[in-house]
């Protein structure tokens, strides 16, 4: 109500309306989970295959007591006494098996509130490259909307990417160095180190995550289609991606050319260019401005009115404009005779 009074939200109450997939319920997607079911969302589909370890307590939301435990099943159970008006749906397995990956995208095509629709927004907080490129490869066919989110492997560095297949670059248009030299991911980690991770980080990607969420659900604001984060030098670049002509991924090309088609369809807005007119106040005196004119062009156009008494000097004969001092020589007036009419007036 506070929001809309103050003019951000037209109507927050349509947050209850909306449903959103998050795959991943780690460090970032357990705290964007947390979230959005404290921002009053109307249902979140959760996808984990992963179980809650001690090792996982230096991160936000779970709890010791929860070791053992599906992450997605934990998740549900605080979530549900955080918010009981939330609608949530879990799914405990891996999206990337062929089996999985078939039902993942029956949900996300299905899974909205009434169960007749897609869901309105799929976020992507996963840790590794082949569950990014599955959930790029689902929402690419579906032409479904997304956020791709990541922490780096040194914990002082994250992003968030607004992907709208066809519109935008898609995770394979822009591809990392595992894409790009088509190399096993398990390759590019160090054997024996784990990957740091920090509470900070990971809270602040999660903040971005669901900020621009309700920013795109609630249209308000400006949703980001690129946003980095650097902690070692508070940087945040940002940036806009377009999509890439010739992605490997099929799906990606055909929602490129569906969109340009539709943006071909679209009628161009005719830009009118007003002129306005001058308009000079007008003035007792009879001052304008005119272009260069010669004497006999003044001549030619009436002179305004002037006080009793006054006349223009280029309407006098030539003959009578004579040197004031050529006019008091011809009157050959001694001194004396000047101070006695001085006197006399």
């Amino acid at each position: 109500m506070a929001l809309k009074r103050m003019g951000i939200v037209d109507n927050y109450e349509r947050i209850r309306e909306f449903t959103v997939a998050v795959v991943g319920v780690g460090g970032v997607g357990s705290v964007t989970a947390e979230m959005l079911t404290r921002c009053g969302v109307g249902k979140l589909l959760l996808f984990d295959y992963d179980k809650v370890e001690l090792a996982n307590m230096n991160r936000l939301f779970f709890q010791p007591y929860q070791a053992g435990m599906s992450k997605v099943q934990a998740a549900e159970k605080t979530l549900r006494e955080i918010n009981p008006d939330v609608t949530f749906e879990t799914h405990n397995y891996n999206i990337t098996t062929m089996d999985n990956f078939k039902h993942f995208m029956e949900r996300i095509s299905k899974g909205n509130l009434s169960g007749d629709g897609p869901v309105d927004l799929v976020l992507s907080c996963v840790d590794n490259f082949e569950a990014r490129m599955a959930i790029n490869m689902a929402c690419n066919e579906l032409g479904q909307n997304w956020f791709e989110s990541g922490v780096s492997e040194n914990a002082v560095s994250g992003h968030i990417q607004f992907i709208k297949p066809g519109e935008t670059a898609c995770f394979a248009c822009a591809p990392p160095l595992v894409v790009a030299s088509n190399i096993d991911e398990k390759t590019l980690k160090r054997e024996g180190v784990c990957a740091a991770s920090l509470p900070t980080t990971m809270g602040i990607v999660a903040g971005f995550l669901v900020q621009n969420t309700l920013k795109y659900l609630l249209g308000f604001g400006n949703v980001t289609h690129y946003l980095g984060y650097s902690a070692l030098t508070d940087f945040f670049p940002t940036m806009a991606l377009k999509p890439n002509s010739t992605c490997e991924d099929s799906f990606c090309r055909k929602q490129q050319k569906v969109f340009q088609e539709s943006e071909a369809k679209k009628p161009k807005e005719v830009i009118e260019e007003k002129v306005e007119e001058i308009v000079h106040e007008s003035n007792e005196w009879g001052i304008c401005l005119v272009s260069e004119t010669s004497d006999e062009d003044l001549k030619s156009k009436p002179a305004p009115e002037l006080v009793a008494g006054l006349s223009y000097s280029y309407d006098k004969p030539e003959s009578k404009k004579v040197d004031a001092a050529e006019e008091v020589g011809n009157d050959e007036l001694s001194v004396e005779d000047l101070m006695a009419q001085m006197k006399a007036l």
